[in-house]
């Protein structure tokens, strides 16, 4: 249908004069329905930002269990391989194997008293 301006719209709100009332009133009801819209996507966009940030933090809590339970095998192994070298410097001398060392053996004993730690810093880089 076309307006008294010589253009023509599908609304049913230019169906009688064509005063600017009824022009104002269809802007005014596009304005709020693109700011309902809006709205309506800003919502989604926050729910999506959100359930990411949820399973970041489920997968950092997931790799941290991860880590401490590998550095607590670990460290489980140092502590016998250092009750091992420390009560002997031939332990191996059972099995037929040469014993180690001496000049060696605190070397061993220097890197193996270490707990091994893990810092966050390291942990998660981008």
């Amino acid at each position: 249908m076309a307006s008294p301006g010589g253009t023509s719209s599908g609304s049913s709100m230019f169906h009688s004069s064509g005063s600017s009332e009824d022009l104002q009133a269809a802007m005014d009801e596009k304005k709020r329905k693109r700011m309902i819209s809006n709205r309506e996507s800003a919502r989604r966009s926050r729910l999506r930002k959100q359930k990411h940030l949820d399973d970041l933090m489920a997968l950092a809590n997931q790799l941290r269990k991860e880590n401490s339970s590998r550095l607590e095998s670990l460290n489980e192994m140092l502590d016998i391989f250092n009750v091992n070298s420390s009560s002997s410097s031939s332990f191996f001398m059972g099995d037929g194997l040469h014993a180690i060392d001496n000049s060696i053996s605190p070397l061993i004993q220097s890197y193996t008293t270490q707990p091994i730690m893990a810092a966050a810093e390291h942990m998660f880089h981008h």
